[in-house]
């Protein structure tokens, strides 16, 4: 069969397919969502890896909270401020502070400053998915 390193970049690959065919195929208001699905995920897997049990090597840990980061800032940065006024000066203060925990969190290897973040950003994911 396979090497178990083959399997595991396979399935990375096969993961960065599907992520880029539903951005391509996504309007923005989806790509928002896809966004979140995938920061939602990301969170999830640094929560369980930082866990008692956790899996993740502190490159994991670096690894996830940058992509975390890094969807953030997306976020942060698509809001229209001259448009959404209040609304995306709030969700702007939201993601900063998200952000702010999960480097504390990743930092101190304590998921509850993590979990914090994630409650955050599954509140504003699940009424963005409403709207649409």
């Amino acid at each position: 069969m396979y090497a178990t390193g083959y399997a595991s970049s396979a399935k990375k690959s096969y993961a960065n397919v599907d992520i880029g065919a539903r951005v391509e195929a996504s309007s923005p208001h989806q790509l928002v969502v896809v966004l979140f699905e995938e920061l939602l995920k990301n969170l999830d897997t640094l929560i369980v890896g930082l866990g008692a049990n956790g899996t993740l090597n502190r490159s994991g840990v670096i690894l996830r909270r940058a992509r975390a980061n890094a969807i953030l800032l997306g976020l942060e940065g698509s809001l229209d401020r001259k448009q959404g006024g209040e609304i995306a000066a709030g969700l702007s203060s939201i993601y900063r502070e998200a952000r702010r925990l999960i480097v504390t969190g990743s930092d101190s290897n304590d998921v509850e400053p993590i979990q914090q973040a994630r409650a955050m950003i599954a509140e504003i994911s699940g009424a963005w998915s409403q709207i649409g």
